[in-house]
């Protein structure tokens, strides 16, 4: 398995990119920052999906940045994406990494503690915990957990996490407070007339909160 930052995880919408496309909008936000990119795109088939992957992975190429493929785990095969992300309603986790094998990432998504109790940690490599916010990219989420929620969900799981639903810049210190790695984002990228931009925005945003925290941690030993 390559490595994987969840720092700023873009999750492709194909609605919001339609005026500068996918993979124009993933070119302009890897240089602005992204550390991994999920195609994700629930309107069209494996074909379609397979077309796409083959164009985001030729972006891609000899940046470090990881392609996760949505769900669809033929498409993941086909386009030799860096991984593949589940959710609870989808494949069975073990099922994914049966069929993925033991090389590609694999993400799934975690909504509830119970979700949190029940998986097993030596299948899946990383979680999506949230949604934090309610968000119009996903009708059918469960209900909203707050940050509050996000750091349970983080001490449960004990696996590199990143944070879902709604989030923006200004959340980044609050969501790497709470425990996780980073933030995944939608509209905080898709869509805006320079994603490039908005990626590096994300990226500062997520480096001063780990400073942030790094040092308040220093002052803390420091005192003790």
């Amino acid at each position: 398995m390559r490595p994987f930052d969840l720092s700023v995880y873009l999750v492709l919408d194909p609605l919001l990119c339609r005026d500068l496309s996918m993979v124009e909008t993933t070119r302009a936000a890897v240089a602005g920052g992204v550390t991994m990119v999920q195609l994700r795109d629930k309107e069209v088939g494996t074909a379609r999906m397979i077309e796409t992957g083959l164009a985001l992975r030729a972006v891609l190429a000899g940046t470090g940045v990881p392609l996760i493929v949505n769900d669809d785990v033929e498409a993941a095969i086909a386009i030799a994406a860096d991984g593949l992300h589940v959710g609870q309603e989808d494949m069975m986790a073990v099922e994914a990494r049966r069929r993925i094998g033991p090389d590609m990432i694999l993400g799934l998504s975690i909504e509830t503690p119970q979700a949190a109790r029940a998986m097993n940690g030596t299948i899946v490599d990383y979680v999506g915990l949230g949604p934090v916010f309610a968000t119009p990219t996903k009708a059918d989420h469960k209900p909203p957990i707050g940050f509050a929620g996000l750091a349970e969900l983080v001490a449960l799981c004990k696996l590199p996490a990143v944070a879902i639903g709604g989030l923006k810049v200004e959340h980044a210190a609050s969501v790497i407070a709470a425990g996780a790695d980073g933030l995944a984002v939608i509209s905080a990228i898709c869509g805006q007339p320079d994603p490039r931009a908005e990626a590096a925005r994300l990226a500062d945003a997520v480096r001063s909160a780990r400073a942030r925290g790094n040092d308040a941690a220093a002052r803390g030993h420091a005192r003790r």
